[in-house]
Formats: structure tokens, sequence, C-alpha cells
């Protein structure tokens, strides 16, 4: 897999409620299909609480 890319998060992370921690945006993604690669990473960015998709994706990207 090429790495993630935003609009592949942003479909994965569609629907969350926030604030979120990673692992409620993790179950988001898995509800959304979202492959392994992104569920992963997200349930591994340590972050205990996300106020909006910028912070996730911010923290995602940081990271790749």
């Amino acid at each position: 897999m090429a790495g993630i890319t935003p609009p592949d998060l942003q479909k994965a992370l569609s629907g969350a409620e926030y604030p979120a921690d990673s692992k409620q945006l993790a179950k988001v993604a898995q509800n959304n299909h979202a492959p392994k690669e992104i569920t992963e990473r997200i349930k591994h960015l340590g972050k205990k609480e996300f106020q909006n998709p910028a912070e996730v994706s911010k923290a995602v990207f940081r990271e790749q």
C-alpha cells in the first residue's frame, strides 16, 4: 500500500463525533470498513483526545 491519503482518512472517520479518543476513532474507522493500515495508525496515535478531524489528520500524517 502506498500509504494513507487525506481522502482515505476522511472517509474512514466519516460520522465521528468529537471530541474523541484514538480508541473511539479506530472503532469508527472499523465500522466504515477502513483498511487495517488506517485503523492501526489511529489506534497508535497516543494522544488521548482529539477535538476535530484536523487534529487527527495532523497526528496521522506527522507519523507517516
